[in-house]
């Protein structure tokens, strides 16, 4: 006779073995998605290849990044429901493969048209990761702790990014080859990641033999619902639960602002440094190409610190840790505009831009599981990211228009300042 083993109590802090799982699933999630922005926060570093090869403007090829963007966005509204129904573990491991596919075409573009399209297709697929992410931790993790744990999501993401620079740089300036191996090379790690996660995580603590875990609803009317099974809850049923909920839609507001501003540095810092002639200046201490990673260093912790100071310093209220850090963020994009590019100063001010402009990214995706509880977490992370990403698409060709008819790449940080400040206003509102 066998016996599956439950938890007596999986809600105890203490249980050494239901613990223990919980921090695999966050691990293995984590690792999964430091892979993932390797498949599109590489952009940026190829657009001076591409536009020697194919004579293409920074406004032409702000639209090939809006198109991938946009269809990033598109994919979320989906795929967030998806991993509601079918799972995140599945959902996030076929992202990384496809998307791994989807750079390897790009790889091969010969002008606009064969660009911009496999480049949105990857965008799609990329949507396949997050939010599903999201849902698996949702099932694993109570909403006292939910702070720190996206803290640590957000920080994967935040350290993929230094690996998506570091690796676009090697590509470019260590191996010296071209930029179509940008879209060969790092992408290898995220299928690698892909396959990790699905042979390691498991979608929720039964899939283990322990009791299920008691994740928390943020309102009453939620309570009913999330007793019954998620398979039997349709997805109309769940869209339309999550748009009801009007703080969900202000977040998301104040999300898209934000990352607007995350993006806007994303893609055009490195165009910034790249282009610029500082490395030639007698005081240039650091190879400006360098003097980028500091963008995604700063992001990566900053996402960290502040879903802990969302739990710990302001009781779980997420809005007053986004609006601190977004008004911080808008002030070091500012300083950031009138430091010279190659002085060890700019590193400083440009790695508190990443932290502060991306660390409220861990309290903005607490807050969907807060608001809608965690059987509706993939639906309410996937809405929530489709405002974001919609936003973000808007901002690349307005920023590469500008950058074309000013000829100067700095005016990304005062537009950076401005989103900043929109989105700690919006913030406000997010009050519960």
């Amino acid at each position: 006779m066998s016996y599956v083993y439950t938890t007596p109590d999986p809600l105890v802090a203490t249980d050494t073995s239901f613990r223990r799982a919980q921090w695999r699933m966050l691990l293995a999630a984590m690792l999964c998605y430091l892979f993932f922005y390797t498949g599109r926060q590489t952009f940026g570093f190829a657009i001076p290849g591409i536009q020697k090869e194919f004579g293409l403007s920074k406004e032409t090829l702000g639209w090939v990044s809006s198109a991938m963007l946009w269809s990033y966005a598109i994919g979320q509204a989906i795929n967030g429901n998806l991993a509601d129904k079918f799972g995140g573990r599945r959902i996030m491991s076929l992202g990384a493969i496809l998307s791994c596919g989807a750079n390897w075409v790009v790889s091969f573009s010969s002008g606009f048209g064969s660009l911009i399209f496999p480049w949105a297709v990857n965008g799609y697929f990329q949507a396949l990761g997050w939010a599903p992410g999201s849902r698996l931790l949702s099932n694993w993790w109570g909403i006292g702790e939910r702070g720190k744990v996206y803290g640590f999501y957000v920080f994967a993401a935040g350290c993929a990014s230094v690996l998506s620079y570091i690796t676009s740089i090697a590509v470019l300036d260590v191996l010296h080859l071209d930029w179509r191996w940008i879209f060969r090379i790092p992408v290898l790690l995220m299928l690698g990641g892909g396959i990790f996660f699905y042979l390691v995580a498991r979608e929720r603590p039964e899939d283990l033999g322990f009791q299920p875990l008691d994740t928390g609803v943020a309102n009453d009317g939620d309570k009913a619902h999330a007793v019954l099974d998620d398979l039997h809850e349709s997805s109309w049923t769940r869209y339309k639960a999550v748009l009801k909920n009007w703080r969900l839609i202000v977040a998301a507001l104040s999300l898209g602002f934000q990352n607007a501003a995350r993006y806007g540095l994303i893609v055009w810092v490195p165009v910034h440094f790249f282009g610029s002639n500082w490395a030639k200046s007698p005081d240039a201490f650091i190879d400006p190409k360098w003097i980028s990673v500091a963008l995604p260093v700063g992001m990566a912790i900053g996402a960290l610190s502040n879903g802990w100071i969302s739990d710990k310093l302001f009781g779980s209220k997420r809005y007053k840790a986004i609006m601190l850090y977004m008004v911080l963020g808008a002030m070091t994009s500012v300083w950031m505009y009138t430091i010279p590019g190659h002085s060890m100063l700019g590193v400083m001010a440009l790695f508190l831009c990443g932290f502060f402009v991306y660390g409220p990214a861990s309290s903005f995706w607490a807050l969907c599981p807060d608001l809608v509880g965690s059987r509706r977490a993939g639906t309410a992370t996937g809405i929530m990211n489709f405002a974001s990403y919609l936003f973000a698409g808007l901002g690349e060709p307005l920023i590469g228009r500008m950058l074309d008819h000013s000829g100067n790449t700095a005016l990304i940080f005062p537009i950076v300042a401005v989103s900043c400040v929109i989105s700690a206003f919006v913030a406000m509102f997010i009050k519960r």
